[in-house]
């Protein structure tokens, strides 16, 4: 399973559009958003964590294009007549996705501290990246699903709308202040917005809320209940 693992992430890093889409697009947007007007520090380093966040988000949704793409071109259909199991193809893809969101992370980081001058402690910049690394399973897990149940021309406009979605409605592109109230309390159960949650208390100086973490486990249940049913439906199809 290691030696899958490697080959999965080598297709990754090499992939143009991963390059330009997962990491440095979160960058470019991150930089462009914070230096518009007047924008006090507080703003650049929600938006860090926020952009952080969107760019871990779409690298971990890309995964599930590859699979798509296995399926279309047979691969999937070698790997199941392979000595591994399907608990470990899907757990070495799950891993393939958690690896990937760490260049778009630690990209975005290092523009709020090189670029826009976010000072925080040594211990907070590792942590915000830790649990937003940690935080993607739930949306590599989604990305999954979809690429396992979807064509990979669907798979790809799915995971678009996914993305662009779940990033406006949790607030990762623009403060929540300046959401309508409901907008603002529906925002709160989404998984992005508490995803960012994760990063944005490690920057105020505190732990993760419990209900941050209760919501984000909710939703890792269910995209990972998603996923299992995919990968067994794939399984009738491929």
């Amino acid at each position: 399973m290691l030696d899958y693992l490697r080959l999965e992430i080598r297709r990754t890093l090499r992939d143009t559009g991963f390059v330009i889409g997962g990491v440095a697009m979160p960058v470019m947007m991150y930089l462009l958003f914070t230096n518009l007007g007047d924008q006090d520090g507080t703003w650049k380093t929600a938006s860090m964590v926020g952009m952080a966040a969107y760019g871990a988000l779409g690298s971990a949704l890309s995964t599930g294009g590859g699979v798509a793409e296995d399926r279309a071109t047979g691969w999937l259909r070698q790997l199941r007549v392979t000595p591994m199991t399907p608990r470990e193809v899907v757990l070495g893809r799950a891993l393939t996705g958690s690896v990937t969101v760490l260049p778009a992370i630690v990209a975005v980081l290092a523009a709020g501290g090189l670029v826009n001058g976010v000072r925080l402690d040594a211990w907070q910049w590792a942590a915000i990246a830790v649990l937003l690394w940690l935080g993607s399973v739930p949306f590599t897990l989604l990305g999954l699903g979809n690429g396992y149940r979807l064509t990979a021309q669907t798979t790809g406009v799915v995971n678009l709308v996914c993305n662009l979605g779940l990033a406006v409605v949790g607030g990762l592109w623009f403060p929540l202040s300046l959401f309508p109230d409901w907008l603002r309390s529906v925002s709160a159960y989404t998984p992005t917005n508490r995803f960012a949650g994760l990063g944005t208390a490690v920057a105020d100086g505190h732990a993760p809320s419990p209900g941050t973490i209760a919501v984000l486990t909710v939703w890792l249940l269910l995209f990972g209940s998603y996923a299992v049913v995919s990968y067994r439906r794939s399984g009738r199809t491929v």
